[in-house]
């Protein structure tokens, strides 16, 4: 009596929509969300406080998949393993790369052996194929956010072309919000007179690190936490650059932070790209970084 129940309010909400539309993370939500409106019904993969390399679908996000129109893509881990299933299920639905036309960066340096990715509530995953060492985390930085969203419109319009002006005006809109976010985040950091660098956990700002002329000193090394003698050349290094916080993910232990942190004496601040509010986050890590409370 319970499934039908749920099967009957999945099927109800999915007739007030044009198109029915999956994500894989938050992030994406919030940028689909922006531009379809109420003309698109969205189911998220990957919950919140959930691996996006671990996760796995429940049988209620099976029955989205089966009925939804499209897929937005963009290359998380969990897409690798269960894209495939998903086209499997519903052979219609199309899938959409949202990281199309966005130019990849490499992870870090000491990472290119290994492509580092997240893993949202354990430890990070080492995986020696995945994005050929390729950074995934391509929303935190605005200019790939606009990209993603005319990604998100293009695929709008072809399926839904009568509500093409619905989703130019969305659009509009979104692209000026973004716009907005990053020139808050450009001034905040034009008040910078010292180091241009801050310090992370694990890399995953690398885009936003080069969309304004900074760089992150990652504090694990291939995945793993730092050695004593790693540790200490670490420190230097951040006491020689200034830094004025190490941001961790609410996903990794934070101990190694908080040593660096007593250290330095200087606050461990917790942000995660994996965010809804991604241009709240944007401003948040811009305003530790500038030394504004």
């Amino acid at each position: 009596m319970k499934k039908i129940l749920l099967i009957s309010l999945l099927s109800t909400s999915y007739i007030f929509s044009n198109i029915n539309a999956v994500v894989s993370i938050l992030p994406q939500r919030t940028f689909v969300k922006a531009i379809g409106g109420d003309k698109v019904n969205i189911a998220l993969m990957v919950q919140p406080g959930n691996s996006p390399h671990t996760y796995e679908p429940k049988p209620s996000q099976m029955i989205q998949i089966a009925k939804a129109d499209l897929y937005f893509a963009v290359d998380v881990e969990f897409e690798d393993v269960w894209l495939p299933k998903f086209k499997n299920l519903n052979s219609k639905m199309q899938v959409i790369d949202l990281s199309d036309k966005i130019t990849k960066i490499r992870m870090q340096k000491i990472e290119e052996k290994k492509c580092v990715s997240e893993d949202h509530v354990g430890h990070a995953h080492h995986d020696t194929h995945n994005h050929q060492g390729d950074d995934p985390h391509i929303w935190t930085a605005p200019s790939n956010v606009k990209i993603i969203a005319q990604n998100i419109y293009d695929a709008l319009i072809k399926n839904d072309a009568e509500n093409k002006d619905y989703y130019a005006k969305n659009l509009k809109i979104f692209l000026a919000s973004v716009d907005q976010t990053d020139k808050q985040v450009s001034h905040i950091l034009s008040t910078l007179k010292e180091s241009r660098r801050f310090m992370v956990f694990h890399p995953s700002w690398g885009y936003f690190a080069k969309a304004y002329n900074l760089e992150q000193i990652a504090v694990e090394i291939e995945g793993k936490e730092p050695k004593p003698k790693e540790l200490i050349n670490l420190l230097k290094k951040a006491k020689k650059e200034k830094v004025n916080a190490i941001f961790t993910q609410a996903e990794f232990s934070d101990t190694v932070a908080k040593i660096i942190a007593k250290e330095l004496q200087i606050p461990v601040v917790k942000v995660s790209p994996l965010s809804a509010n991604w241009s709240q986050t944007l401003i948040k890590i811009a305003n530790t970084i500038a030394g504004n409370k």
